[in-house]
């Protein structure tokens, strides 16, 4: 059975959630701690969201040098597939394996909400089992969610089409041209601020709405596709 480590820092709120998100898929779910040098033959890794090391110095700065994330990086540069939420997103970027920064939300306030979201790129390891243009929902909640980089960066993840996500209809967070989640070069690498691993189960992901307007009830599991998409990857 396909493994995928999920990696528990100081301060991790959902990696209960990212665990029970990849079993759902249909892979084994490896618990990984903070000061592990040893990512026990997992075949991918999952950094999940919360408050790693309590946002100290910048949030993700001291995950970034954790001693996990030496065989992170080691695997990433390898081709291990490799997903950062939320915070495990500012982690990726902090570790220099995804570019630009998450700074604080443009109107300076904590936001808790199901968002919709945009696939733009159905090639990644992360992304692959999805319709391109595809619109998902799934739940989003931060204080520092804010993508940001350089235009030439900017230039070079749009012309590239490394813009995995994009923000429908509302920009939560003031990211820079909307963008949700983007992917490395080799699209193995792939960090997103809205957490996929609350979108897994019917009865507790986002609620739906009928064309009428009335509601479905939470049964919304976009999210799962994610990971389903990384076991389309290992198994190709």
């Amino acid at each position: 059975m396909t493994r995928i480590g999920v990696v528990t820092f100081p301060g991790t709120l959902d990696d209960r959630d990212a665990a029970r998100a990849v079993r759902l898929a249909g892979a084994e779910a490896v618990s990984l701690w903070h000061k592990d040098t040893d990512l026990r033959s997992v075949d991918a890794v999952v950094l999940p969201g919360g408050f790693s090391y309590g946002d100290y110095l910048r949030c993700g700065a001291i995950a970034a040098v954790a001693p996990v994330m030496t065989e992170v990086v080691r695997a990433a540069h390898a081709g291990m597939p490799l997903l950062g939420i939320c915070n495990g997103f500012q982690v990726l970027c902090e570790a220099h394996l995804l570019p630009g920064a998450l700074i604080r939300n443009d109107h300076q306030k904590f936001l808790c909400r199901d968002q919709i979201l945009r696939v733009e790129n159905t090639s990644t390891a992360w992304s692959n089992a999805f319709t391109q243009d595809a619109q998902i929902t799934v739940p989003l909640k931060n204080g520092e969610g804010n993508f940001q980089a350089d235009p030439e960066t900017l230039k070079e993840l749009e012309g590239e089409g490394r813009v995995v996500f994009r923000y429908v209809d509302f920009n939560p967070n003031g990211s820079a041209h909307d963008i949700a989640g983007i992917t490395n070069e080799r699209g193995n690498v792939v960090g997103l601020m809205p957490h996929p691993e609350h979108a897994v189960e019917k009865g507790f992901g986002p609620a739906r709405t009928y064309p009428d307007g009335s509601l479905a009830g939470h049964d919304g599991t976009d999210g799962l596709t994610i990971f389903i998409s990384v076991l389309n990857a290992l198994a190709g």
